[in-house]
C-alpha cells in the first residue's frame, strides 16, 4: 500500500480509468463515511505510522484518494452544510459551529439550515432512493434549538442523530449538553450509550438498513462522532498505546481511532456479505482538521491528531484546518489503489458530483458553487476552473489552542497558489503550494502585484456571499 503522504512529495498522478455510471442499468448505491474531527495525517494510508487504520486502508486500496480535497470550513456545521447542499455555507448564514439562539444570533447566524436549500439525501430520494442519515447531524437542533426542522425534513426516510440534532436520537453522558437533548422532545431517546460505543451504534443501524435495503438503490450517510474529543476509551485500550506515545492524551485518541476504523470494516463486509460492494460508491473524508483545544497544551503537551504536512488545525484556514483525506471507492469505475494529487476538490463538489455518477439530474433552478467533478472521481485529474474561497468566524471570534494557529477570516485556493486575508483588507497572506505545503512563506509582500489581484477577488467574493447577511 502507498503511503499518501510520500505521493504528495513526490508527486504521483493518475491515469483515465473509468467506466460512466451512464453504461450500468443498475443504480448504485451511495454510502458516505464523514468522520469528525479527523486530521489529514491521522489514517496510515495518508501518512500516519504509528498506529493502523485496515480498513481505512483497505478502502483506498480498492479506490482512489484525492490529495487535493478540501471541507468547505474548519469547523463541523458550515463543512456539513456545504457537503450536503453544494453551497457556500455563508449563503445559508452559517458561518461557524450551530450553538444556542443566543450564540447564534451574536454572531448573525440561523439556527438551522434552511430545508429550501436541497440536501442530497432530498435528490436522491426524489430520484427512488430509500436514504438513512446515522450519526452526527449538527445543522440545527439541539442545546435549546427545539424548533429546527427533523432531519427526516431533509429527505431522509430514516435518522437516527446524536446530541446536536432532533428527532430520533442517542444520548452520550460524558456530553455536557446530554441533558438538553432530552429536554428538546420532539424525536425519542433510543439509548443512552457511552461515547466510546457510539460509532458502533450507528454502524449497527447502518447495516441494519443495508440488509433491509439490499435490493434497492440507497443513499446512506454514516456521520461518526469520534473522533472529536473527548475521548473515551476503556483503560485497557487506551494501555495498549503505551509503548508507541507516553502521551495520555495521545494513547486515548489511538484507541478511538482503531476501533472507528473496526467499525467501519464492519459495514464494508456487510457491503461483501450482500454482494453490494461493486454497485456501491463509498465515500470516505473528514469534516475539518484534528482538535486544537488549549487544554492540550498546558505543561508542554499538544492535542492527539495529525494534520500531517499542513500547518494548522481545527478552527484554522491554514491547510491543516480543511486539507482532509479523501478516499472514493467505486470497483469498475474508479482506478484502484491509486492516488490523485492533482485536482483540487472541496466539499461543496460533492452533491453535482454524485448526482453525475448516479445519473441523476440535479435541481434545474439551483445555483451550485460546487462544481461536477465526476471526471476526476472517474480516474482522470483535471485542472479546476474556478476557484475555491473561504469565509470563517468573519462576525465572532473563536478559540483556537495554538495562537499561530489562528489565521485570517478569508482564504482563497487557485490553482497553486493559497491566499489569506481579512475582510476589512488586513493581514494578506500568500503562499505557492507547489514548494510550501507548510505555507511558512508568506509572499504577499514580493508579489504586490498577485496579493492585489487576489485580494480584489476574495473581498468582492465576500462582498457578494455576506450580502444575505445584512438582508436577514
Amino acid at each position: 500500500m502507498k503511503n499518501f503522504a510520500t505521493a504528495l512529495a513526490v508527486g504521483l498522478s493518475v491515469l483515465p480509468l473509468a467506466t460512466s455510471a451512464t453504461t450500468e442499468t443498475a443504480k448504485p448505491n451511495v454510502l458516505v463515511f464523514y468522520i469528525d474531527d479527523l486530521g489529514y495525517g491521522d489514517v496510515s494510508c495518508f501518512g500516519n505510522d504509528k498506529v493502523a487504520t485496515p480498513n481505512i486502508d483497505r478502502l483506498a486500496a480498492g479506490g482512489l484518494s484525492l490529495t487535493n480535497y478540501y471541507s468547505n470550513s474548519p469547523v463541523c456545521s458550515p463543512s456539513r452544510v456545504a457537503l450536503v447542499t453544494g453551497q457556500y455555507p455563508q449563503r445559508w448564514r452559517i458561518d461557524s459551529y450551530l450553538n444556542t439562539r443566543e450564540h447564534n444570533a451574536e454572531r448573525q447566524m440561523v439556527d438551522f439550515l434552511d430545508p429550501r436549500a436541497v440536501h442530497t439525501a432530498q435528490i436522491f430520494h426524489d430520484a427512488g432512493y430509500r436514504t438513512a442519515h446515522f450519526g452526527k447531524w449538527h445543522m440545527g437542533g439541539g442545546r435549546d434549538v427545539d424548533d429546527a426542522p427533523l432531519p427526516v425534513e431533509y429527505g431522509f426516510d430514516e435518522t437516527i442523530v446524536a446530541l446536536e440534532g432532533l428527532g430520533d436520537r442517542i444520548i452520550f453522558p460524558e456530553s455536557g449538553i446530554a441533558k438538553a437533548s432530552e429536554q428538546l422532545g420532539h424525536g425519542k431517546i433510543l439509548a443512552h450509550t457511552p461515547k466510546r460505543e457510539m460509532t458502533k451504534a450507528f454502524v449497527d443501524h447502518a447495516i441494519d438498513f443495508v440488509q433491509r435495503h439490499k435490493d434497492a438503490p440507497f443513499y446512506l450517510e454514516v456521520f461518526t462522532n469520534d473522533v472529536h474529543s473527548a475521548h473515551h476509551p476503556l483503560p485497557e485500550d487506551a494501555a495498549r498505546y503505551a509503548s508507541i506515545t507516553s502521551s495520555p492524551a495521545e494513547q486515548k485518541f489511538f484507541a478511538v481511532l482503531v476501533e472507528l476504523d473496526r467499525q467501519i470494516g464492519r459495514l464494508l463486509d456487510e457491503l461483501d456479505r450482500q454482494g453490494l460492494t461493486e454497485n456501491t460508491i463509498v465515500i470516505f473524508t473528514s469534516d475539518n482538521g484534528p482538535s486544537d483545544g488549549a487544554g492540550y497544551y498546558r505543561n508542554g503537551g499538544a492535542p492527539p491528531g495529525s494534520s500531517g504536512p499542513f500547518f494548522g488545525r481545527k478552527g484554522s484556514l491554514y491547510e491543516g484546518g480543511i486539507r482532509m483525506p479523501f478516499i472514493i471507492r467505486w470497483p469498475k469505475h474508479t482506478p484502484a489503489n491509486r492516488i490523485d494529487n492533482q485536482t483540487v476538490v472541496a466539499a461543496f463538489d460533492l452533491q453535482p458530483t454524485l448526482c453525475a455518477l448516479a445519473g441523476i439530474a440535479t435541481p434545474k433552478d439551483k445555483r451550485y458553487d460546487g462544481l461536477d467533478m465526476s471526471a476526476a472521481f472517474l480516474g482522470r485529474s483535471i485542472q479546476r476552473t474556478q476557484p475555491i474561497f473561504w469565509a470563517f468566524r468573519t462576525f465572532s471570534n473563536y478559540n483556537v489552542g495554538k495562537k499561530t494557529h489562528l489565521s485570517p477570516k478569508l482564504a482563497m485556493r487557485e490553482g497553486n497558489w493559497k491566499f489569506l486575508i481579512n475582510p476589512d483588507g488586513s493581514g494578506a497572506e500568500l503562499y505557492d503550494l507547489s514548494t510550501d505545503l507548510g505555507e511558512r512563506h508568506n509572499l504577499a509582500s514580493r508579489l504586490a502585484t498577485q496579493t492585489t489581484e487576489f485580494s480584489d477577488r476574495t473581498l468582492t467574493w465576500w462582498r457578494e456571499v455576506s450580502r444575505v447577511y445584512a438582508t436577514n
